[in-house]
């Protein structure tokens, strides 16, 4: 039985396009002419006139809000669990600021917590925090736990790194990535990878 490990924001949920939408209808950024589709960088704070800071004080405010324990899950993955998760086994594997860890892993048990049974994170470094460092990378954490697969990523990078590793991994198609797999053809390919 193969073990898969999902990247949480935007792989299981759609947190950038709901924060996105939210950041936009703010007044004082009404003016962004920026569409979700043309947000090719992550993190995109350039493409929207704002300084690194800014841009991660404006996602994990909106992650501390409770509207991250909001957001609905990707339906598509969704019903692939459905059909196929009791192939495998699960993990979710994170890179989260600290402060916004509790939220991330209650959101993915609630959800997706019949297949996913244990949350894992690489926190996300911010600034006022000063916390031990055990992984620099998702990499880092797969090479320490040893029976990880696959690994399902919307960051081209993570799935670089996992391939140097000899993970598998499958890119999630985004805006910000060079994906080419609409997410049934991701699916279809994680599919017949771990369904004998």
């Amino acid at each position: 039985m193969k073990t898969l490990a999902w990247d949480v924001d935007d792989v299981l949920n759609s947190l950038m396009r709901v924060w996105f939408e939210d950041f936009s209808r703010k007044d004082i950024h009404r003016g962004i002419q920026t569409t979700y589709e043309q947000l090719s960088e992550n993190p995109p704070h350039e493409l929207l006139g704002m300084t690194l800071e800014q841009y991660l004080a404006s996602l994990d405010e909106f992650r501390l809000s409770g509207r991250y324990e909001r957001l609905e899950p990707n339906s598509e993955i969704l019903n692939w669990f459905n059909a196929y998760g009791h192939y495998c086994r699960h993990l979710a594997l994170t890179a989260v600021p600290l402060a916004a860890a509790p939220m991330s892993s209650a959101w993915v048990l609630k959800h997706f917590g019949k297949w996913i049974r244990t949350f894992h994170f690489v926190p996300s470094k911010r600034s006022e925090e000063a916390i031990p460092v055990y992984d620099r990378s998702k990499a880092d954490f797969i090479g320490w736990h040893g029976k990880i697969d696959i690994l399902l990523d919307d960051n081209p990078e993570h799935i670089e790194q996992a391939a140097q590793i000899g993970i598998q991994g499958i890119l999630i198609t985004q805006p910000w990535n060079a994906g080419n797999l609409d997410m049934s053809e991701a699916l279809a390919l994680l599919t017949r990878a771990v369904v004998n």
